[in-house]
């Protein structure tokens, strides 16, 4: 199928419309690069402390030798990580890279349910665990294939400071649950043990899984999306060509304040970024907005991304209109639409476009970005980036003309291999030509701009992470009290969208505080429902299927939340 390419002459001076995948066999090889390039260079600093280039190579060379020569792991295995944003996960993700190992990257707010099918499903012989969650892996380990059991505490890299900041989160804080894992070893022992063993040389190319990156898809229970080396050096890649200009290598200092293990920071930040020498400014607890705007002072920073949530938090957050914004010149906004009074107002206080970016967990992510020189706000997702095709299908599979409304469509060497041993759900979005459905509604204009217009399937996004109601009435259903059960997201002006449940009890006793109790269990955070509605009844079709789109469109009553 030929397709028109109007955004091609739309692209910002600079910006090739392909680019040249071959030039790295594998995610390892731009790591060698970096690391040889930018040796003297600070690469990542967290909590006051810097680390270079230089010792990240080291550091991370040295975990490589610990999981291939003392675990005796070898290239595919499954190793996966558990962190928030600390010092330790860079050097594990690159060291698994180096070994050959397939990243699993899991998120640390995990329920113990959540953990074991991820761990099971993924098949993972190792894993990396922060303290703060060891005690939720602990009570699940015993029934997965996960043989070793790496521990670590925020501090364990800080020095001395780092002492006191584990024994403050431990005694003070109280932020590390008791766990017994015996036969666990510890992230500094396993680096001092590493450094015995050299580094084989491991042959990647780009068909070779980098990592198994756990989302919902398009419906249901979390699935592996397969990004191979090929797939993550392209975007890295495509991402490094569209804002190459406007960066100077060696010199930017991106704030990190997303997850590495979500996949719009680790391509963007800890690979786009690491490639050009970079300084990835690790913030561990965004939530703590006074906290945040304090590091940012420190930092001199020149980028940032992040979700819409993220940037008004900022913006509502006393002190942040006062930092010196002369640096800045990269605002990138992804995961979650961008508002357009977010955007208006970052514009105002800092001087910088919030730039729209749009992709996927399949797509490694990013499929469009608009041009970083644009003057203001567009509400568009922008143009696909080199080597990417968009198109607009009907329902019937035909491409629609400019301007008609339809499923967004991408095709590109960033699309996913497929989902970790789900052929059925691979052949339900992936296309023998490649074409990959997103799920989204969306439209074309006459410059090749997209723009998107609704949500195909009842995917709720709760800021940038997505949320599968098959999965939150799937346990609530466990609840012996609940009869049916229906979750819809619906509009929040922190979050963008919260979860609501409405529910049809079998026990009339059931109550609000049970249910959500019951949630709080079983689900991570920003699964939980915020809203809970009892009902008689659901409205449901012909043939008993509950019409979800019916309760969202019902106009929510203010006082809607309990």
């Amino acid at each position: 199928m030929s397709i028109e390419r109007p955004w091609l002459a739309h692209y910002p001076e600079g910006v090739p419309a392909q680019i040249d995948v071959n030039q790295y066999a594998s995610v390892a090889a731009v790591l060698e690069e970096a690391f040889e390039r930018f040796r003297d260079r600070p690469a990542f600093a967290n909590f006051g402390k810097q680390i270079s280039y230089s010792q990240v190579d080291e550091m991370s060379r040295r975990f490589a030798g610990y999981l291939t020569g003392e675990l005796k792991l070898s290239k595919g295995d499954r190793i996966a990580i558990m962190m928030p944003n600390v010092l330790q996960y860079p050097i594990a993700l690159f060291g698994a890279l180096r070994a050959g190992l397939v990243v699993v990257n899991t998120n640390p707010m995990y329920t113990a349910r959540e953990l074991k099918h991820q761990l099971e499903d993924s098949g993972a012989k190792a894993i990396v665990v922060l303290d703060n969650f060891a005690a939720t892996l602990q009570q699940v380990v015993a029934e997965t294939e996960v043989k070793h059991i790496v521990t670590t505490g925020i501090g364990d890299l800080l020095g001395v400071k780092g002492v006191m900041i584990n024994f403050a989160l431990k005694h003070i804080k109280k932020m590390v649950p008791p766990f017994e894992l015996p036969h666990a070893v510890r992230f500094d022992d396993a680096l001092a043990r590493g450094a015995s063993h050299a580094l084989a040389p491991v042959e990647l190319g780009h068909d070779d899984i980098a990592f198994l990156q756990y989302t919902g898809g398009t419906t249901g229970v979390a699935k592996g999306a397969m990004l191979t080396h090929g797939n993550m050096i392209a975007n890295m890649l495509q991402a490094g060509a569209w804002v190459g200009s406007n960066t100077k290598p060696g010199e930017e200092v991106i704030i990190t304040a997303l997850p590495l293990y979500h996949i719009f920071s680790l391509t963007a930040n800890g690979l786009v970024f690491l490639r050009l020498g970079g300084l990835n400014w690790l913030v561990t607890n965004p939530r703590d907005m006074p906290g945040f705007v304090k590091e940012l002072k420190q930092s001199g920073f020149t980028a940032i991304t992040g979700v819409n949530t993220l940037f008004n938090g900022l913006l509502n957050t006393p002190g942040f209109a006062e930092l010196d914004f002369s640096r800045l010149h990269l605002s990138l906004g992804g995961g979650m639409a961008v508002q357009r009074a977010v955007a208006e107002r970052w514009k105002k206080v800092t001087g910088v476009t919030l730039v729209e970016a749009y992709g996927l967990t399949e797509t490694s992510p990013a499929a469009c970005m608009n041009p970083l020189d644009l003057k203001a706000y567009n509400a568009s997702i922008g143009l696909p980036i080199p080597s990417t095709d968009v198109a607009i299908w009907s329902e019937d599979g035909l491409p629609l003309p400019q301007g008609e409304v339809g499923e967004l469509m991408v095709r590109g060497p960033q699309v996913m291999k497929g989902y970790w041993q789900r052929p059925d759900e691979t052949a339900k979005v992936l296309a023998a030509d490649g074409w990959l459905h997103t799920g989204d509604i969306a439209r074309m204009d006459e410059n090749g701009y997209f723009y998107i217009v609704d949500r195909k399937k009842d995917m709720i996004l709760v800021s940038g992470f997505n949320v599968y109601p098959n999965e939150v009435e799937d346990v609530v259903m466990q609840h012996p009290g609940v009869a049916e059960v229906a979750a819809v997201g619906v509009p929040d002006e922190h979050s963008g969208e919260v979860v609501k449940l409405y529910v049809v009890r079998k026990d009339p006793k059931l109550t609000v505080e049970e249910l959500k109790k019951f949630c709080h269990d079983n689900l991570t955070g920003y699964k939980r429902p915020k809203i809970i509605e009892f009902r008689d009844s659901l409205p449901k079709s012909n043939v008993g299927k509950i019409l979800r789109r019916e309760l969202r469109d019902e106009k929510q009553p203010a006082a809607a939340h309990s």
